[in-house]
C-alpha cells in the first residue's frame, strides 16, 4: 500500500491552474485572481478629511477661538484655498486638505454643532482644539503606489473587488473555473426516484460528486451512469473537460470495469492507498490531457476520497492558494477502534471541545446515513488502534 500523502502528491504534481481569462470587475465575482493587484496609486490619493468639518491650522483653532469661514471643499474639488491667521475652509468628508491647514474641526466641536447648512457660515467658534492632523487622512497611509493590493489564488469576493477598483483597475485576470464530468459506473444503479428490484440501489454518487464540484468552485459539464460495460465506458470517456470523476469499479473485481478499462487502454495507474475508507484509489492523465480520478463505489469511500485527494486538486487547478480545508484539534467525546496499518479519515460531529462519529456503528463504506449527520472528517493516524476519550484528534472541518 502506498500512503495518503503519496498518493495525493502524485495528483498535486500534475494538477496545475487552468489558462487566465480577463474580465470587468462586475463580471469577476467568484472568480480566483491568477496574478498580484499592485495599486497603480497611493491610497488614499491626496490628504483628505475624514470628517464633516472645517480646515484649520491647529494652532489657531484654539477651545473659544473665533474663527472665519473664508471657503468651502466638497469632495471631488481641486480647490486648494488659502488659510490665513485665525481662518478655516468648510470641508466635507473625502475633499482634498488645503494646503495650510494640518487639523478638522469636526462640525460637533463648534458652535453651530450639525444643523444643515446649505452655504458656509461666516464665524464659527471653536469649542475644543483639535489635536495635530485630527481627522486627516493622509496620502499613502493605506497602502503606498506599487504595493500589493491583492494576492494572486485570492478568491474575489466583493470587498477584494472593491479593493482592485480603489488600486486603479477596472479589469481582473482570473484563472477559468475548472471543468468537471462525473461519470457513476455499476449495473446496480437506478434513478434515486425508481423502486429497486432485487439486487438494485438507488444512485447517490454521482449526486455527491456533483454538488461537491459545485461547491468547490468548479464546473460541472456533464453527470452520466453507466453499466459495468467497457462499451459503455469508453463511449462515456468522449467528454470535453479538464478533469473526470469516476465512482465504482476501482477494486480488484471480476466487474471492475473502470479498473479494467482505464488501467490497461488509457495508462491509469492504481494503487491499495493506506487509508479507510477508501483503500482503492486510481489516478492519471489521459491522452486529451484530462485528469482521471477512480474512486471506490461505496459512498462513504467516494466522500471521503472526493475531500482527500479531489477537491484540492480541483482547488489548484482553479488557481486558488489555499487548496485545504481547515483543520481543528478536539478531544476524542467516544472511543473507538482503527484499523491498523491505515490512517482512518471518519465522518465525524463537533463541537468548542469535543468530536464523535457520525455514526454509532463505526466507519463502514458503506454507512451514507452517516454523511448527512456530519460536519467535519476525523484523522487518526495509521499506528493509531484504538482512539481513547480525551485524546487529541485531528478534524477536518467541511464548511
Amino acid at each position: 500500500m502506498i500512503t495518503i500523502e503519496e498518493h495525493r502528491a502524485r495528483i498535486l504534481e500534475v494538477a496545475r491552474p487552468t489558462p487566465a481569462v480577463t474580465s470587468e470587475l462586475a463580471e469577476a465575482i467568484g472568480g480566483v485572481l491568477a496574478a498580484d493587484v499592485l495599486s497603480r496609486w497611493p491610497i488614499p490619493l491626496f490628504d483628505n478629511s475624514a470628517m464633516d468639518g472645517y480646515a484649520v491650522r491647529r494652532s489657531d483653532a484654539t477651545a473659544g477661538s473665533r474663527m472665519r469661514v473664508v471657503a468651502d471643499v466638497a469632495a471631488g474639488s481641486a480647490d486648494d484655498p488659502s488659510i490665513g491667521p485665525g481662518e478655516a475652509v468648510r470641508i466635507m468628508t473625502g475633499a482634498p486638505l488645503p494646503s495650510d491647514a494640518d487639523a478638522i474641526v469636526p462640525l460637533e466641536q463648534t458652535d453651530l454643532g450639525t444643523a444643515v447648512r446649505e452655504r458656509a457660515p461666516e464665524w464659527i467658534t471653536v469649542l475644543t482644539q483639535p489635536s495635530s492632523g485630527a481627522h486627516v487622512r493622509r496620502k499613502g497611509e493605506d497602502s503606498a503606489a506599487g504595493a500589493l493590493a491583492v494576492r494572486a489564488g485570492t478568491a474575489l469576493g466583493p470587498w477584494q473587488l472593491s479593493t482592485i477598483a480603489s488600486a486603479g483597475f477596472g479589469q481582473v485576470s482570473t484563472h477559468r473555473p475548472p471543468r468537471v464530468a462525473v461519470i457513476s459506473t455499476g449495473s446496480e444503479l437506478i434513478a434515486p426516484s425508481a423502486t429497486p428490484r432485487r439486487g438494485q440501489i438507488p444512485e447517490s454518487n454521482s449526486v455527491l460528486l456533483a454538488a461537491a464540484v459545485r461547491a468547490s468552485g468548479a464546473v460541472l459539464t456533464s453527470v452520466r451512469t453507466v453499466a459495468d460495460d467497457p462499451a459503455a465506458l469508453r463511449r462515456a470517456l468522449a467528454v470535453d473537460a479538464d478533469a473526470v470523476i469516476f465512482s465504482g469499479g476501482a477494486s480488484v473485481g471480476a466487474f471492475d470495469v473502470v479498473r479494467s478499462v482505464l488501467g490497461g487502454e488509457y495508462g491509469v495507474q492504481f494503487d491499495s492507498v493506506a487509508m479507510q475508507p477508501g483503500k482503492p484509489q486510481g489516478f492519471g492523465v489521459l491522452e486529451s490531457g484530462m485528469l482521471a480520478f477512480c474512486l471506490p463505489g461505496n459512498p462513504v469511500s467516494v466522500a471521503v476520497s472526493f475531500e482527500v485527494f479531489v477537491r484540492p486538486a480541483l482547488r489548484r487547478m482553479a488557481g486558488f492558494a489555499d487548496i485545504d480545508r481547515t483543520h481543528v484539534v478536539r478531544a476524542a467525546g467516544t472511543g473507538w477502534n482503527s484499523p491498523k496499518g491505515r490512517t482512518q479519515v471518519l465522518p465525524a460531529t463537533f463541537d468548542e471541545t469535543t468530536v464523535h462519529p457520525a455514526s454509532r456503528r463505526g466507519s463502514g463504506s458503506h454507512l451514507v446515513t452517516s454523511l448527512a449527520a456530519a460536519s467535519a472528517l476525523a484523522i487518526i493516524p495509521s499506528d493509531v488502534e484504538r482512539v481513547r476519550i480525551g485524546d487529541p484528534v485531528s478534524v477536518m472541518v467541511l464548511s
